[in-house]
């Protein structure tokens, strides 16, 4: 067992790191997109596939003061970026094969990045909180900034398909496995989960229930109605 686990401290971070530039690569493609139904230009495109693939890290390691963004110091992470515009730019990719392949590919990044923003906020020395919270900031950070910044609702809002509570998932599925020492096996683990969850999510169309599924209709004529009766219910006879 331990030779196993030896085994995949050696070659996961590889595959992970690889997961990460391909995030960054398709949601620069997503910024791309947004920009193309903006009709943006070349500017446009860039800048909304920078901030959908790098803002919701940066703005993790901003929040945890743990010195300069990795977007910023790794020539990779705005690189790929802009390769994700240029590619949104020439094709449009909405054919059905590759709507498949990019819904995959983000559960799968989503995942990854999710586990990755708790992992650093608990290697930061923060507790469990913070790092769910900043797991989830960081695999929907982007999107939501990118929205607002091409002035739409950010998407994580509702009305869509379940996004940011996969992150809640991964993002405690990394807390749980840190906590006994498997950080390594945690991210693995966080990444398939948040894949399946966001691919099943899509395939099944889960969403959660929006304001009109849950508010109270309630006069405050049957409230005190309601509460009278429960009062002498309690009370029994007398």
């Amino acid at each position: 067992m331990v030779d196993v686990l030896d085994a995949l401290n050696e070659t996961l971070p590889d595959l992970f790191r690889a997961i990460d530039l391909l995030g960054v690569l398709l949601n620069g493609v997503l910024g791309g997109r947004l920009a193309r139904t903006k009709n943006f230009d070349a500017v446009g495109f860039a800048v909304l596939a920078i901030m959908s693939a790098l803002a919701g890290g940066m703005l993790r390691d901003v929040l945890l003061q743990s010195g300069p963004p990795v977007a910023l110091t790794d020539p990779y992470y705005l690189g790929t970026a802009l390769v994700g515009a240029g590619i949104a730019m020439l094709w449009k990719l909405q054919s059905r094969p590759w709507r498949i392949a990019l819904i995959i590919a983000d559960g799968t990044v989503l995942g990854c990045w999710a586990a990755t923003g708790a992992l650093k906020t608990l290697d930061a020395g923060f507790s469990w909180i913070p790092a769910i919270m900043l797991g989830i900031i960081t695999a929907v950070g982007g999107g939501m900034i990118r929205d607002i910044s091409a002035g739409n609702v950010p998407q994580v809002f509702g009305g869509n398909n379940l996004y940011a509570t996969p992150a809640l998932v991964s993002a405690s599925i990394m807390v749980i496995f840190c906590e006994r020492g498997l950080s390594t096996v945690g991210m693995l683990v966080a990444t398939i989960v948040g894949s399946a969850f966001t691919v099943l999510a899509h395939w099944r169309r889960w969403q959660l229930p929006q304001t009109g599924d849950w508010t109270l209709t309630l006069t405050s004529t049957q409230v005190r109605r309601l509460l009278s009766e429960r009062s002498i219910r309690w009370e029994g006879p007398r």
